[in-house]
């Protein structure tokens, strides 16, 4: 199945700690069923030091479920993603306004 959601899509979240926020996928892992956004939903690490990086307590994106997550269409608001032909290509669309993503 193709995927509604991909790495640099400007997404919403719908539910959680972050809700209403908005930001940009990093990471999609299609078996998990989950995607990293940029700066939503950190937790702290705590790393010990190394010869290659400094240790202490390090902020991390941690996954976020797509169920949780929907694309931001043109008028900056929440949407449902649609497939259809165009030609010999299938697409993505909004379902709110019917614009090609």
């Amino acid at each position: 199945m193709a995927a509604k959601l991909r790495k640099g899509d400007k997404v919403v979240v719908l539910t959680g700690k972050d809700k209403g926020k908005q930001g940009e996928i990093s990471s999609v892992s299609p078996k998990d069923g989950k995607a990293i956004v940029d700066g939503l939903n950190m937790a702290i690490r705590h790393t010990k030091q190394s010869a290659a990086s400094q240790g202490g307590r390090i902020a991390k994106a941690m996954p976020i479920d797509l169920s949780n997550l929907a694309i931001v269409d043109a008028n900056g608001k929440a949407t449902r993603v649609g497939f259809r032909i165009e030609g010999e290509a299938k697409v993505r669309y909004a379902k709110t306004t019917g614009e090609a993503i």
